[in-house]
């Protein structure tokens, strides 16, 4: 390679810049194995990253995309031989190391995952981080014994990435869902998902939430934090469990030990920039069985790299749904 073509995120004056540069061989950051991207994914991340909405670059400059898919052209790492294909997800990848938005990277062998049989190189990334999370969320779940007997799960922030994979995760799992949403547009959406209800933020009086409410629910994937996962917390059934994974709405929770002393409700925080290895590989492998999602095309949209600037907006504002695809393969 000579140069190759990427989107990097620099800081000017106190303000964030992006925009497409080409680099060299010489700019890559260390690590043993040298991949040829193919696919990136778009999180809420990202946007974050990439307009400056949220302070998410440790590092100036440096390329975003925090999730990626490839071959491998080089490695230096006995592991991974060249032609692998493999997933790169989560570390310091897109934050404080290049990313996903380049057509090469050069990441540590210890960030990378050979891609698990049952998933090719773009479904893992209409997967990407969302997945990942999303299955994490549900594997740390089980693993506290939430089963699909025990009653049913909601899922807020039901739309988005990580919402709409939880969503399709759990039903194919044999769990009732509820999704939870505040776009009543997307309800023929997400009970095409598999949702037995959607129900709708606005109706939920979050402006009296009880410290103790009627128990509706054995488990939760909350997206959204603030007054939502407090509601949530009220309404846990006995030993109920739920997975907090995001804060679109609010990083603040203003609840009671209520729930979780009176009920022995469980809140198990999901943080999958640094799962260890073994876990991420089960996770992942779990992605290409069991908990593959049967609408994963239907939840997402593929772009162009040249189109990557113009989705950002929409997930800062809140208006985008299911998954974004960057195709980096042309």
């Amino acid at each position: 390679m000579e140069k190759f073509k990427a989107y990097r995120i620099n800081e000017v004056e106190k303000k964030i810049v992006a925009g497409f540069v080409d680099m060299g061989r010489e700019d890559f950051d260390p690590g043993e194995v040298v991949i040829r991207v193919a696919y990136s994914g778009v999180n809420y991340k990202d946007a974050l990253a990439a307009t400056g909405a949220g302070k998410i670059i440790r590092r100036f400059p440096c390329v975003g995309g925090i999730d990626l898919s490839g071959t491998v052209v080089e490695s230096g790492d006995a592991r991974f031989v060249k032609g692998d294909a493999v997933i790169a997800t989560s570390y310091d990848i897109g934050v404080a190391h290049h990313g996903g938005y380049a057509e090469y990277a050069r990441v540590p062998a210890d960030w990378v995952v050979p891609m698990p049989r049952g998933l090719n190189l773009f479904e893992s990334m209409a997967l990407g981080t969302a997945g990942y999370t999303a299955a994490l969320g549900v594997v740390r779940m089980e693993a506290n014994g939430l089963a699909p007997a025990n009653g049913p799960v909601i899922v807020s922030g039901a739309s988005g990435g990580v919402g709409s994979i939880a969503v399709d995760i759990l039903a194919g799992l044999g769990y009732q869902v509820t999704a939870l949403t505040g776009k009543e547009s997307e309800t023929d959406y997400l009970k095409g998902l598999g949702a037995k209800e959607v129900k709708l933020r606005q109706s939920l009086d979050l402006a009296k939430i009880r410290p103790l409410d009627k128990p509706l629910w054995a488990g939760a994937v909350d997206n959204l934090g603030g007054e939502v996962l407090a509601w949530i917390a009220s309404t846990m059934a006995q030993g109920g469990t739920i997975a907090s994974i995001g804060l679109a709405a609010s990083p603040t929770l203003n609840t009671t030990v209520l729930p979780f002393i009176l009920r022995g409700a469980s809140l198990l925080g999901i943080d999958s920039g640094y799962t260890p290895m073994p876990l991420r590989r089960q996770v992942w492998q779990r992605l290409a069985t069991d908990m593959k999602p049967g609408h994963l095309a239907g939840m997402t949209r593929t772009i162009a790299f040249d189109q990557l600037p113009g989705v950002f907006d929409d997930f800062i504002k809140g208006k985008a749904k299911g998954r974004v695809v960057v195709d980096l393969s042309a």
